[in-house]
């Protein structure tokens, strides 16, 4: 796609803080969420944890800042806190490993990808390529997207909670027509930050309904919660303004809830079997994510940067950032389908997110006022972010010849399997009850398309030289149908 900025290019200083201003809010809601969900994991006593989302906004924008100089400043992408070991922290929290036993486990994902990262720089990265086609990569690009829409359509459905309501299905429509309108039709600045147009008027929207159904006493209205205000304003203090996130590593060293057991050689083995299947199975993520946002920047980023560069950033990230917010980081999609519906790819403008996010989690104000936007604006928001990364993995597969049956019996497995959701479980987990492992639906519909690529290609692996010239062509990427609008200037 034709890109406004280009990952090397820097905006000016207001357009790039404006520009920062829209990542940070695409990544922020869900980079939230992973630490108040943990919070709600019990110790064996019925006890729990706290974990500051402050703090995890600061892990994740130090996080992306090693990334990024890993990564040689090539790759525009955020790393926000991971959903993916959800399972793993309430499994570690229940045997009671408190803070440490999370802060290890973090340690253990991340060193994961950094062990894998050395292999690929001895080795080299072709093997991807060969192992993972573009006939792969992207119908698999293409569920990373869908498999998220059930967040975004959630949200919309109940506002993050569990009563269905009409009300804010339409407001989150209404922010996602606001980002389309803006995107397509805006002026040449209105058309790079969309994101920030569209949340802002299901923000406004919400607040009047909120407003007028609390004068009402109409509680259908009240779609906007004012509690994080409350939180940080009653009473008024000086941390009502400014304040010290509560980093993780602080938590661990200070406070020591009852019944927590020493991190010892035993609970190294516990955690490390809970934490790195988890890694290992993520690693299949991080190739697609990374092949996507090549796609859309138009760089080959397995090779340049290199795929050990990115895992490094990555790993490194992730472990940095879990010692500081107590959550292990990832590339967000979010992060990427920003890139793709602005077309600015600069790395200047993901550092400068990254900094906002480490200097505003010290702002109590701006946390309050994020965490009060409603999850059915946020979904709205979704629809478009989570919707460009299915849209950009069909455009990775568009020149595949689906008429030969080896592209078609590939392609096929993998939708099937992986919109399916064929998840595979193994063993039982003491603490929680649940599995020990669980290779999710779209790491198992991964495994489907290389397993049938390699029958149809009788055992070999094929990259994109070895398939038809069409499906070769597929990295000669077209211009995405909303750009034409960005150049009527």
């Amino acid at each position: 796609m034709k890109l406004i900025y280009d990952v090397n290019d820097k905006p000016s200083f207001t357009q790039n803080l404006i520009f920062a201003f829209q990542q940070m809010i695409a990544i922020m809601a869900a980079t939230l969420l992973v630490p108040m969900l943990m919070s709600s994991y019990a110790m064996s006593d019925g006890s729990t944890l706290s974990f500051d989302p402050a703090a995890a906004l600061f892990g994740a924008g130090i996080g992306t800042i090693v990334y990024l100089f890993c990564s040689k400043k090539k790759s525009p992408v955020f790393l926000g806190s991971s959903f993916t070991f959800l399972g793993a922290y309430a499994a570690i929290i229940g045997m009671n490993y408190g803070y440490w036993g999370v802060i290890v486990g973090i340690l253990f994902a991340g060193l994961v990808y950094v062990v894998i990262a050395f292999v690929i720089k001895a080795v080299g990265a072709d093997w991807v390529n060969k192992l993972m086609p573009t006939v792969i990569i992207g119908p698999i690009v293409t569920l990373i997207g869908l498999s998220l829409s059930g967040t975004a359509t959630g949200w919309m459905s109940t506002n993050g909670g569990a009563t269905y309501s009409l009300l804010t299905i339409l407001i989150g429509f209404l922010t996602f027509l606001a980002i389309v309108y803006a995107s397509v039709h805006g002026s040449k600045n209105i058309k790079l930050i969309p994101f920030i147009v569209g949340v802002g008027a299901g923000y406004i929207v919400s607040l009047v309904l909120t407003l007028i159904g609390k004068a009402a006493g109409i509680e259908g209205l009240q779609i906007m919660s004012f509690q994080p205000f409350v939180d940080a304003f009653v009473p008024f203090s000086l941390t009502s303004i400014v304040d010290l996130p509560k980093f993780v590593f602080v938590k661990a060293l200070t406070e020591t809830p009852a019944n927590v057991l020493p991190i010892d050689g035993a609970a190294l083995g516990n955690i490390a079997l809970t934490f790195v299947p988890i890694a290992v199975v993520e690693l299949a993520q991080h190739i697609a994510d990374h092949k996507n946002l090549g796609n859309i920047i138009n760089r080959d980023l397995i090779n340049d940067p290199g795929l050990g560069n990115t895992l490094m950033g990555d790993g490194l990230g992730s472990i940095v950032g879990g010692f500081f917010g107590g959550a292990a980081n990832t590339t967000y999609g979010e992060s990427i389908g920003c890139v793709a519906i602005t077309g600015n790819a600069s790395t200047s403008t993901i550092f400068t997110a990254a900094i906002g996010c480490m200097l505003l989690s010290f702002f109590t104000p701006f946390v309050a006022v994020i965490n009060t936007i409603p999850k059915c604006v946020m979904g709205g928001a979704c629809v478009a972010l989570y919707g460009f990364i299915a849209v950009s993995g069909l455009q990775m597969i568009k020149h595949v010849d689906l008429g030969n049956n080896k592209n078609l019996f590939v392609v096929s497995a993998i939708l099937v399997v992986g919109i399916g959701g064929l998840s595979l479980t193994f063993g039982t987990n003491p603490a929680t009850g649940g599995p020990l492992l669980t290779i999710t639906a779209l790491a198992t519909a991964l495994i489907a398309g290389i397993l049938t690529n390699l029958t149809v290609n009788g055992g070999k692996m094929s990259g994109p030289d070895d398939l038809d010239p069409l499906t070769a062509s597929v990295d000669k990427v077209e211009e995405a149908p909303f750009e034409d609008s960005n150049k009527k200037q």
